[in-house]
């Protein structure tokens, strides 16, 4: 029997996080598997807002250009709604960079994802429905994954770096006693395609409402006449104030503010929902021979909700560290802090601020206050779309002059 092979990296989750890890760790020239329990392609849910952030990963990978044709919606504003129902728009196109891409995108995550996939099943091996059951440990070490493929069979993978980038539920998360799910720091989301709705552009819709107080109802574009709306709110408040997120999401289309918007729409599926692990909280994302990735680190925006952005970002972060900690043959915590570092170094002022903005939003007089300002404040306006096509330096976001100054000047 030959020597088992041992993996430089094998990412559990071919989504956006292991997808992007991958591709980044062929760059670099590291031997990599990614496992995944599903058969692709597969649908994810969720909001699929593809932020700035994503948009300049693309860039970086060289795949900006082939996303553009996707089957989707190109996005060039973005519309903020008060409880008061005062709306104020930002104009993407108003760039600080002129060298940015000044547009977003709505794209179905079963489209979005799969073609991800697919770039990294081009550059790297990859075992689908292989259901990861534990973790190989030696050492006080995580050295590979255990599991059932396909055919449910059981096979050990020896690994010299895992990357947990398998979701919510990461088994990798849960086996290493890693896995917590704190109710004022995730949030329970629906989701339902619609057709017929009126009003849509080139524009998403966050509105902060009233009956739905402290949580958001999203109405965006998802190309074709298709409408993707939902709702999010905090698992706390839903438990506290007893409500049903299907429920309110009629109840929500039915308003004055919307009815005649969903006079004639019809939706397309039942609603689904899923949790949102927000980056509100600083969890732990990393040990000897592991690192955690996107959801399974819980880096969710607070504010908006998008976890596209971040999940991508880590998944950078994390194969930079890996392929540096592989060449100094030291896979220790310690060493893979790095990671940590790093990657909070690049998206710690922006969550800081998101979980400031959440809290702002359960208090109904601040929410009308600040949008209502917004909608008079050009330079408000440009500050925030600056924040969302990631343009803002993190200096800044980390300065309370800052944020007095646009909020009160």
């Amino acid at each position: 029997m030959g020597k088992q092979k041992v993996y430089d990296v094998v990412i559990v989750g071919g989504g956006p996080a292991g997808a992007t890890a991958a591709l980044y760790a062929n760059r670099l020239g590291l031997s990599t598997l990614i496992v995944d329990k599903s058969i692709w392609p597969r649908d994810k849910i969720c909001g699929d807002a593809l932020s700035g952030k994503v948009v300049d990963i693309l860039k970086d990978l060289d795949l900006i250009s082939e996303v553009k044709t996707l089957k989707g919606a190109s996005i060039r504003r973005i519309t903020f709604g008060s409880p008061a129902n005062k709306i104020f728009d930002i104009d993407l196109t108003k760039s600080f960079n002129t060298d940015h891409i000044k547009e977003g995108y709505v794209i179905p995550r079963e489209i979005f994802d799969y073609f991800l996939f697919k770039k990294a099943r081009k550059i790297t091996e990859v075992k689908e429905g292989f259901t990861v059951k534990d973790l190989l440990i030696k050492d006080n070490t995580v050295v590979g994954v255990q599991g059932r493929n396909k055919d449910g069979n059981p096979e050990d993978i020896a690994a010299t770096v895992v990357l947990g980038a398998d979701g919510y539920n990461s088994i990798v998360a849960q086996k290493l006693n890693l896995y917590k799910m704190e109710m004022e720091h995730t949030a329970l989301a629906i989701r339902c395609y619609y057709e017929g709705v009126e009003g849509l552009t080139d524009q998403i819709e966050l509105h902060y409402l009233e009956e739905i107080n402290p949580g958001y109802f999203w109405l965006f574009p998802a190309g074709a006449g298709k409408a993707n709306i939902g709702l999010g709110l905090s698992k706390k408040n839903i438990k506290e104030q007893k409500k049903n997120l299907v429920d309110l999401l009629d109840v929500v289309t039915q308003l004055e503010y919307f009815k005649d918007r969903f006079a004639h729409a019809k939706p397309i599926e039942k609603p689904k929902g899923w949790n949102l692990p927000m980056g509100s909280i600083h969890r732990k994302n990393h040990g000897n021979g592991f690192m955690l990735l996107g959801d399974a680190a819980g880096l969710i925006d607070p504010f908006t909700g998008e976890g596209i952005g971040n999940a991508m970002v880590s998944a950078k972060h994390a194969i930079i560290t890996a392929n540096k900690a592989i060449g100094e043959n030291d896979l220790s915590e310690n060493n893979l802090s790095e990671y940590d570092k790093n990657l909070w170094d690049e998206i710690g002022p922006e969550l800081r601020v998101s979980t400031k903005l959440q809290k702002l939003a359960r208090s109904k007089f601040l929410l009308n206050f600040v949008i209502n300002r917004a909608a008079r404040n050009d330079e408000l306006k440009n500050i925030i779309g600056g924040m969302l096509a990631n343009e803002i330096p993190r200096t800044d976001l980390a300065n309370p002059a800052f944020y007095f100054k646009i909020f009160f000047s």
